[in-house]
């Protein structure tokens, strides 16, 4: 299985109103946080991509940044522009 199919089935796994950080991902995979960052960059629309976040809560920005609108469509909570990383998982 290629590196982005691994990167597919770890967010397809993330529940709705919740969030993994790239680093997360990345540990699990044996990867740094960039290389899985890279990978979900090129995940297909259809995958919740817009969960992964980056270690203090910064929402992405690939998918011309609109992961913070579909995050606050789930329920996610944001404080000062980042989800709270504390609560949301």
């Amino acid at each position: 299985m290629d590196l982005v199919a691994k990167v597919r089935t770890i967010v397809v796994a993330i529940p709705k109103g919740h969030v993994a950080a790239y680093g997360e991902i990345g540990r699990e995979l044996g990867i740094s946080p960039r290389e899985a960052g890279r990978a979900v960059a090129l995940l297909d629309e259809d995958v919740p991509w817009w969960r992964v976040v980056y270690a203090d809560g910064t929402p992405a920005t690939c998918h011309d940044g609109e992961a913070r609108a579909l995050l606050e469509a789930e329920g996610v909570v944001f404080r000062g522009g980042r989800v709270d990383m504390l609560t949301i998982r």
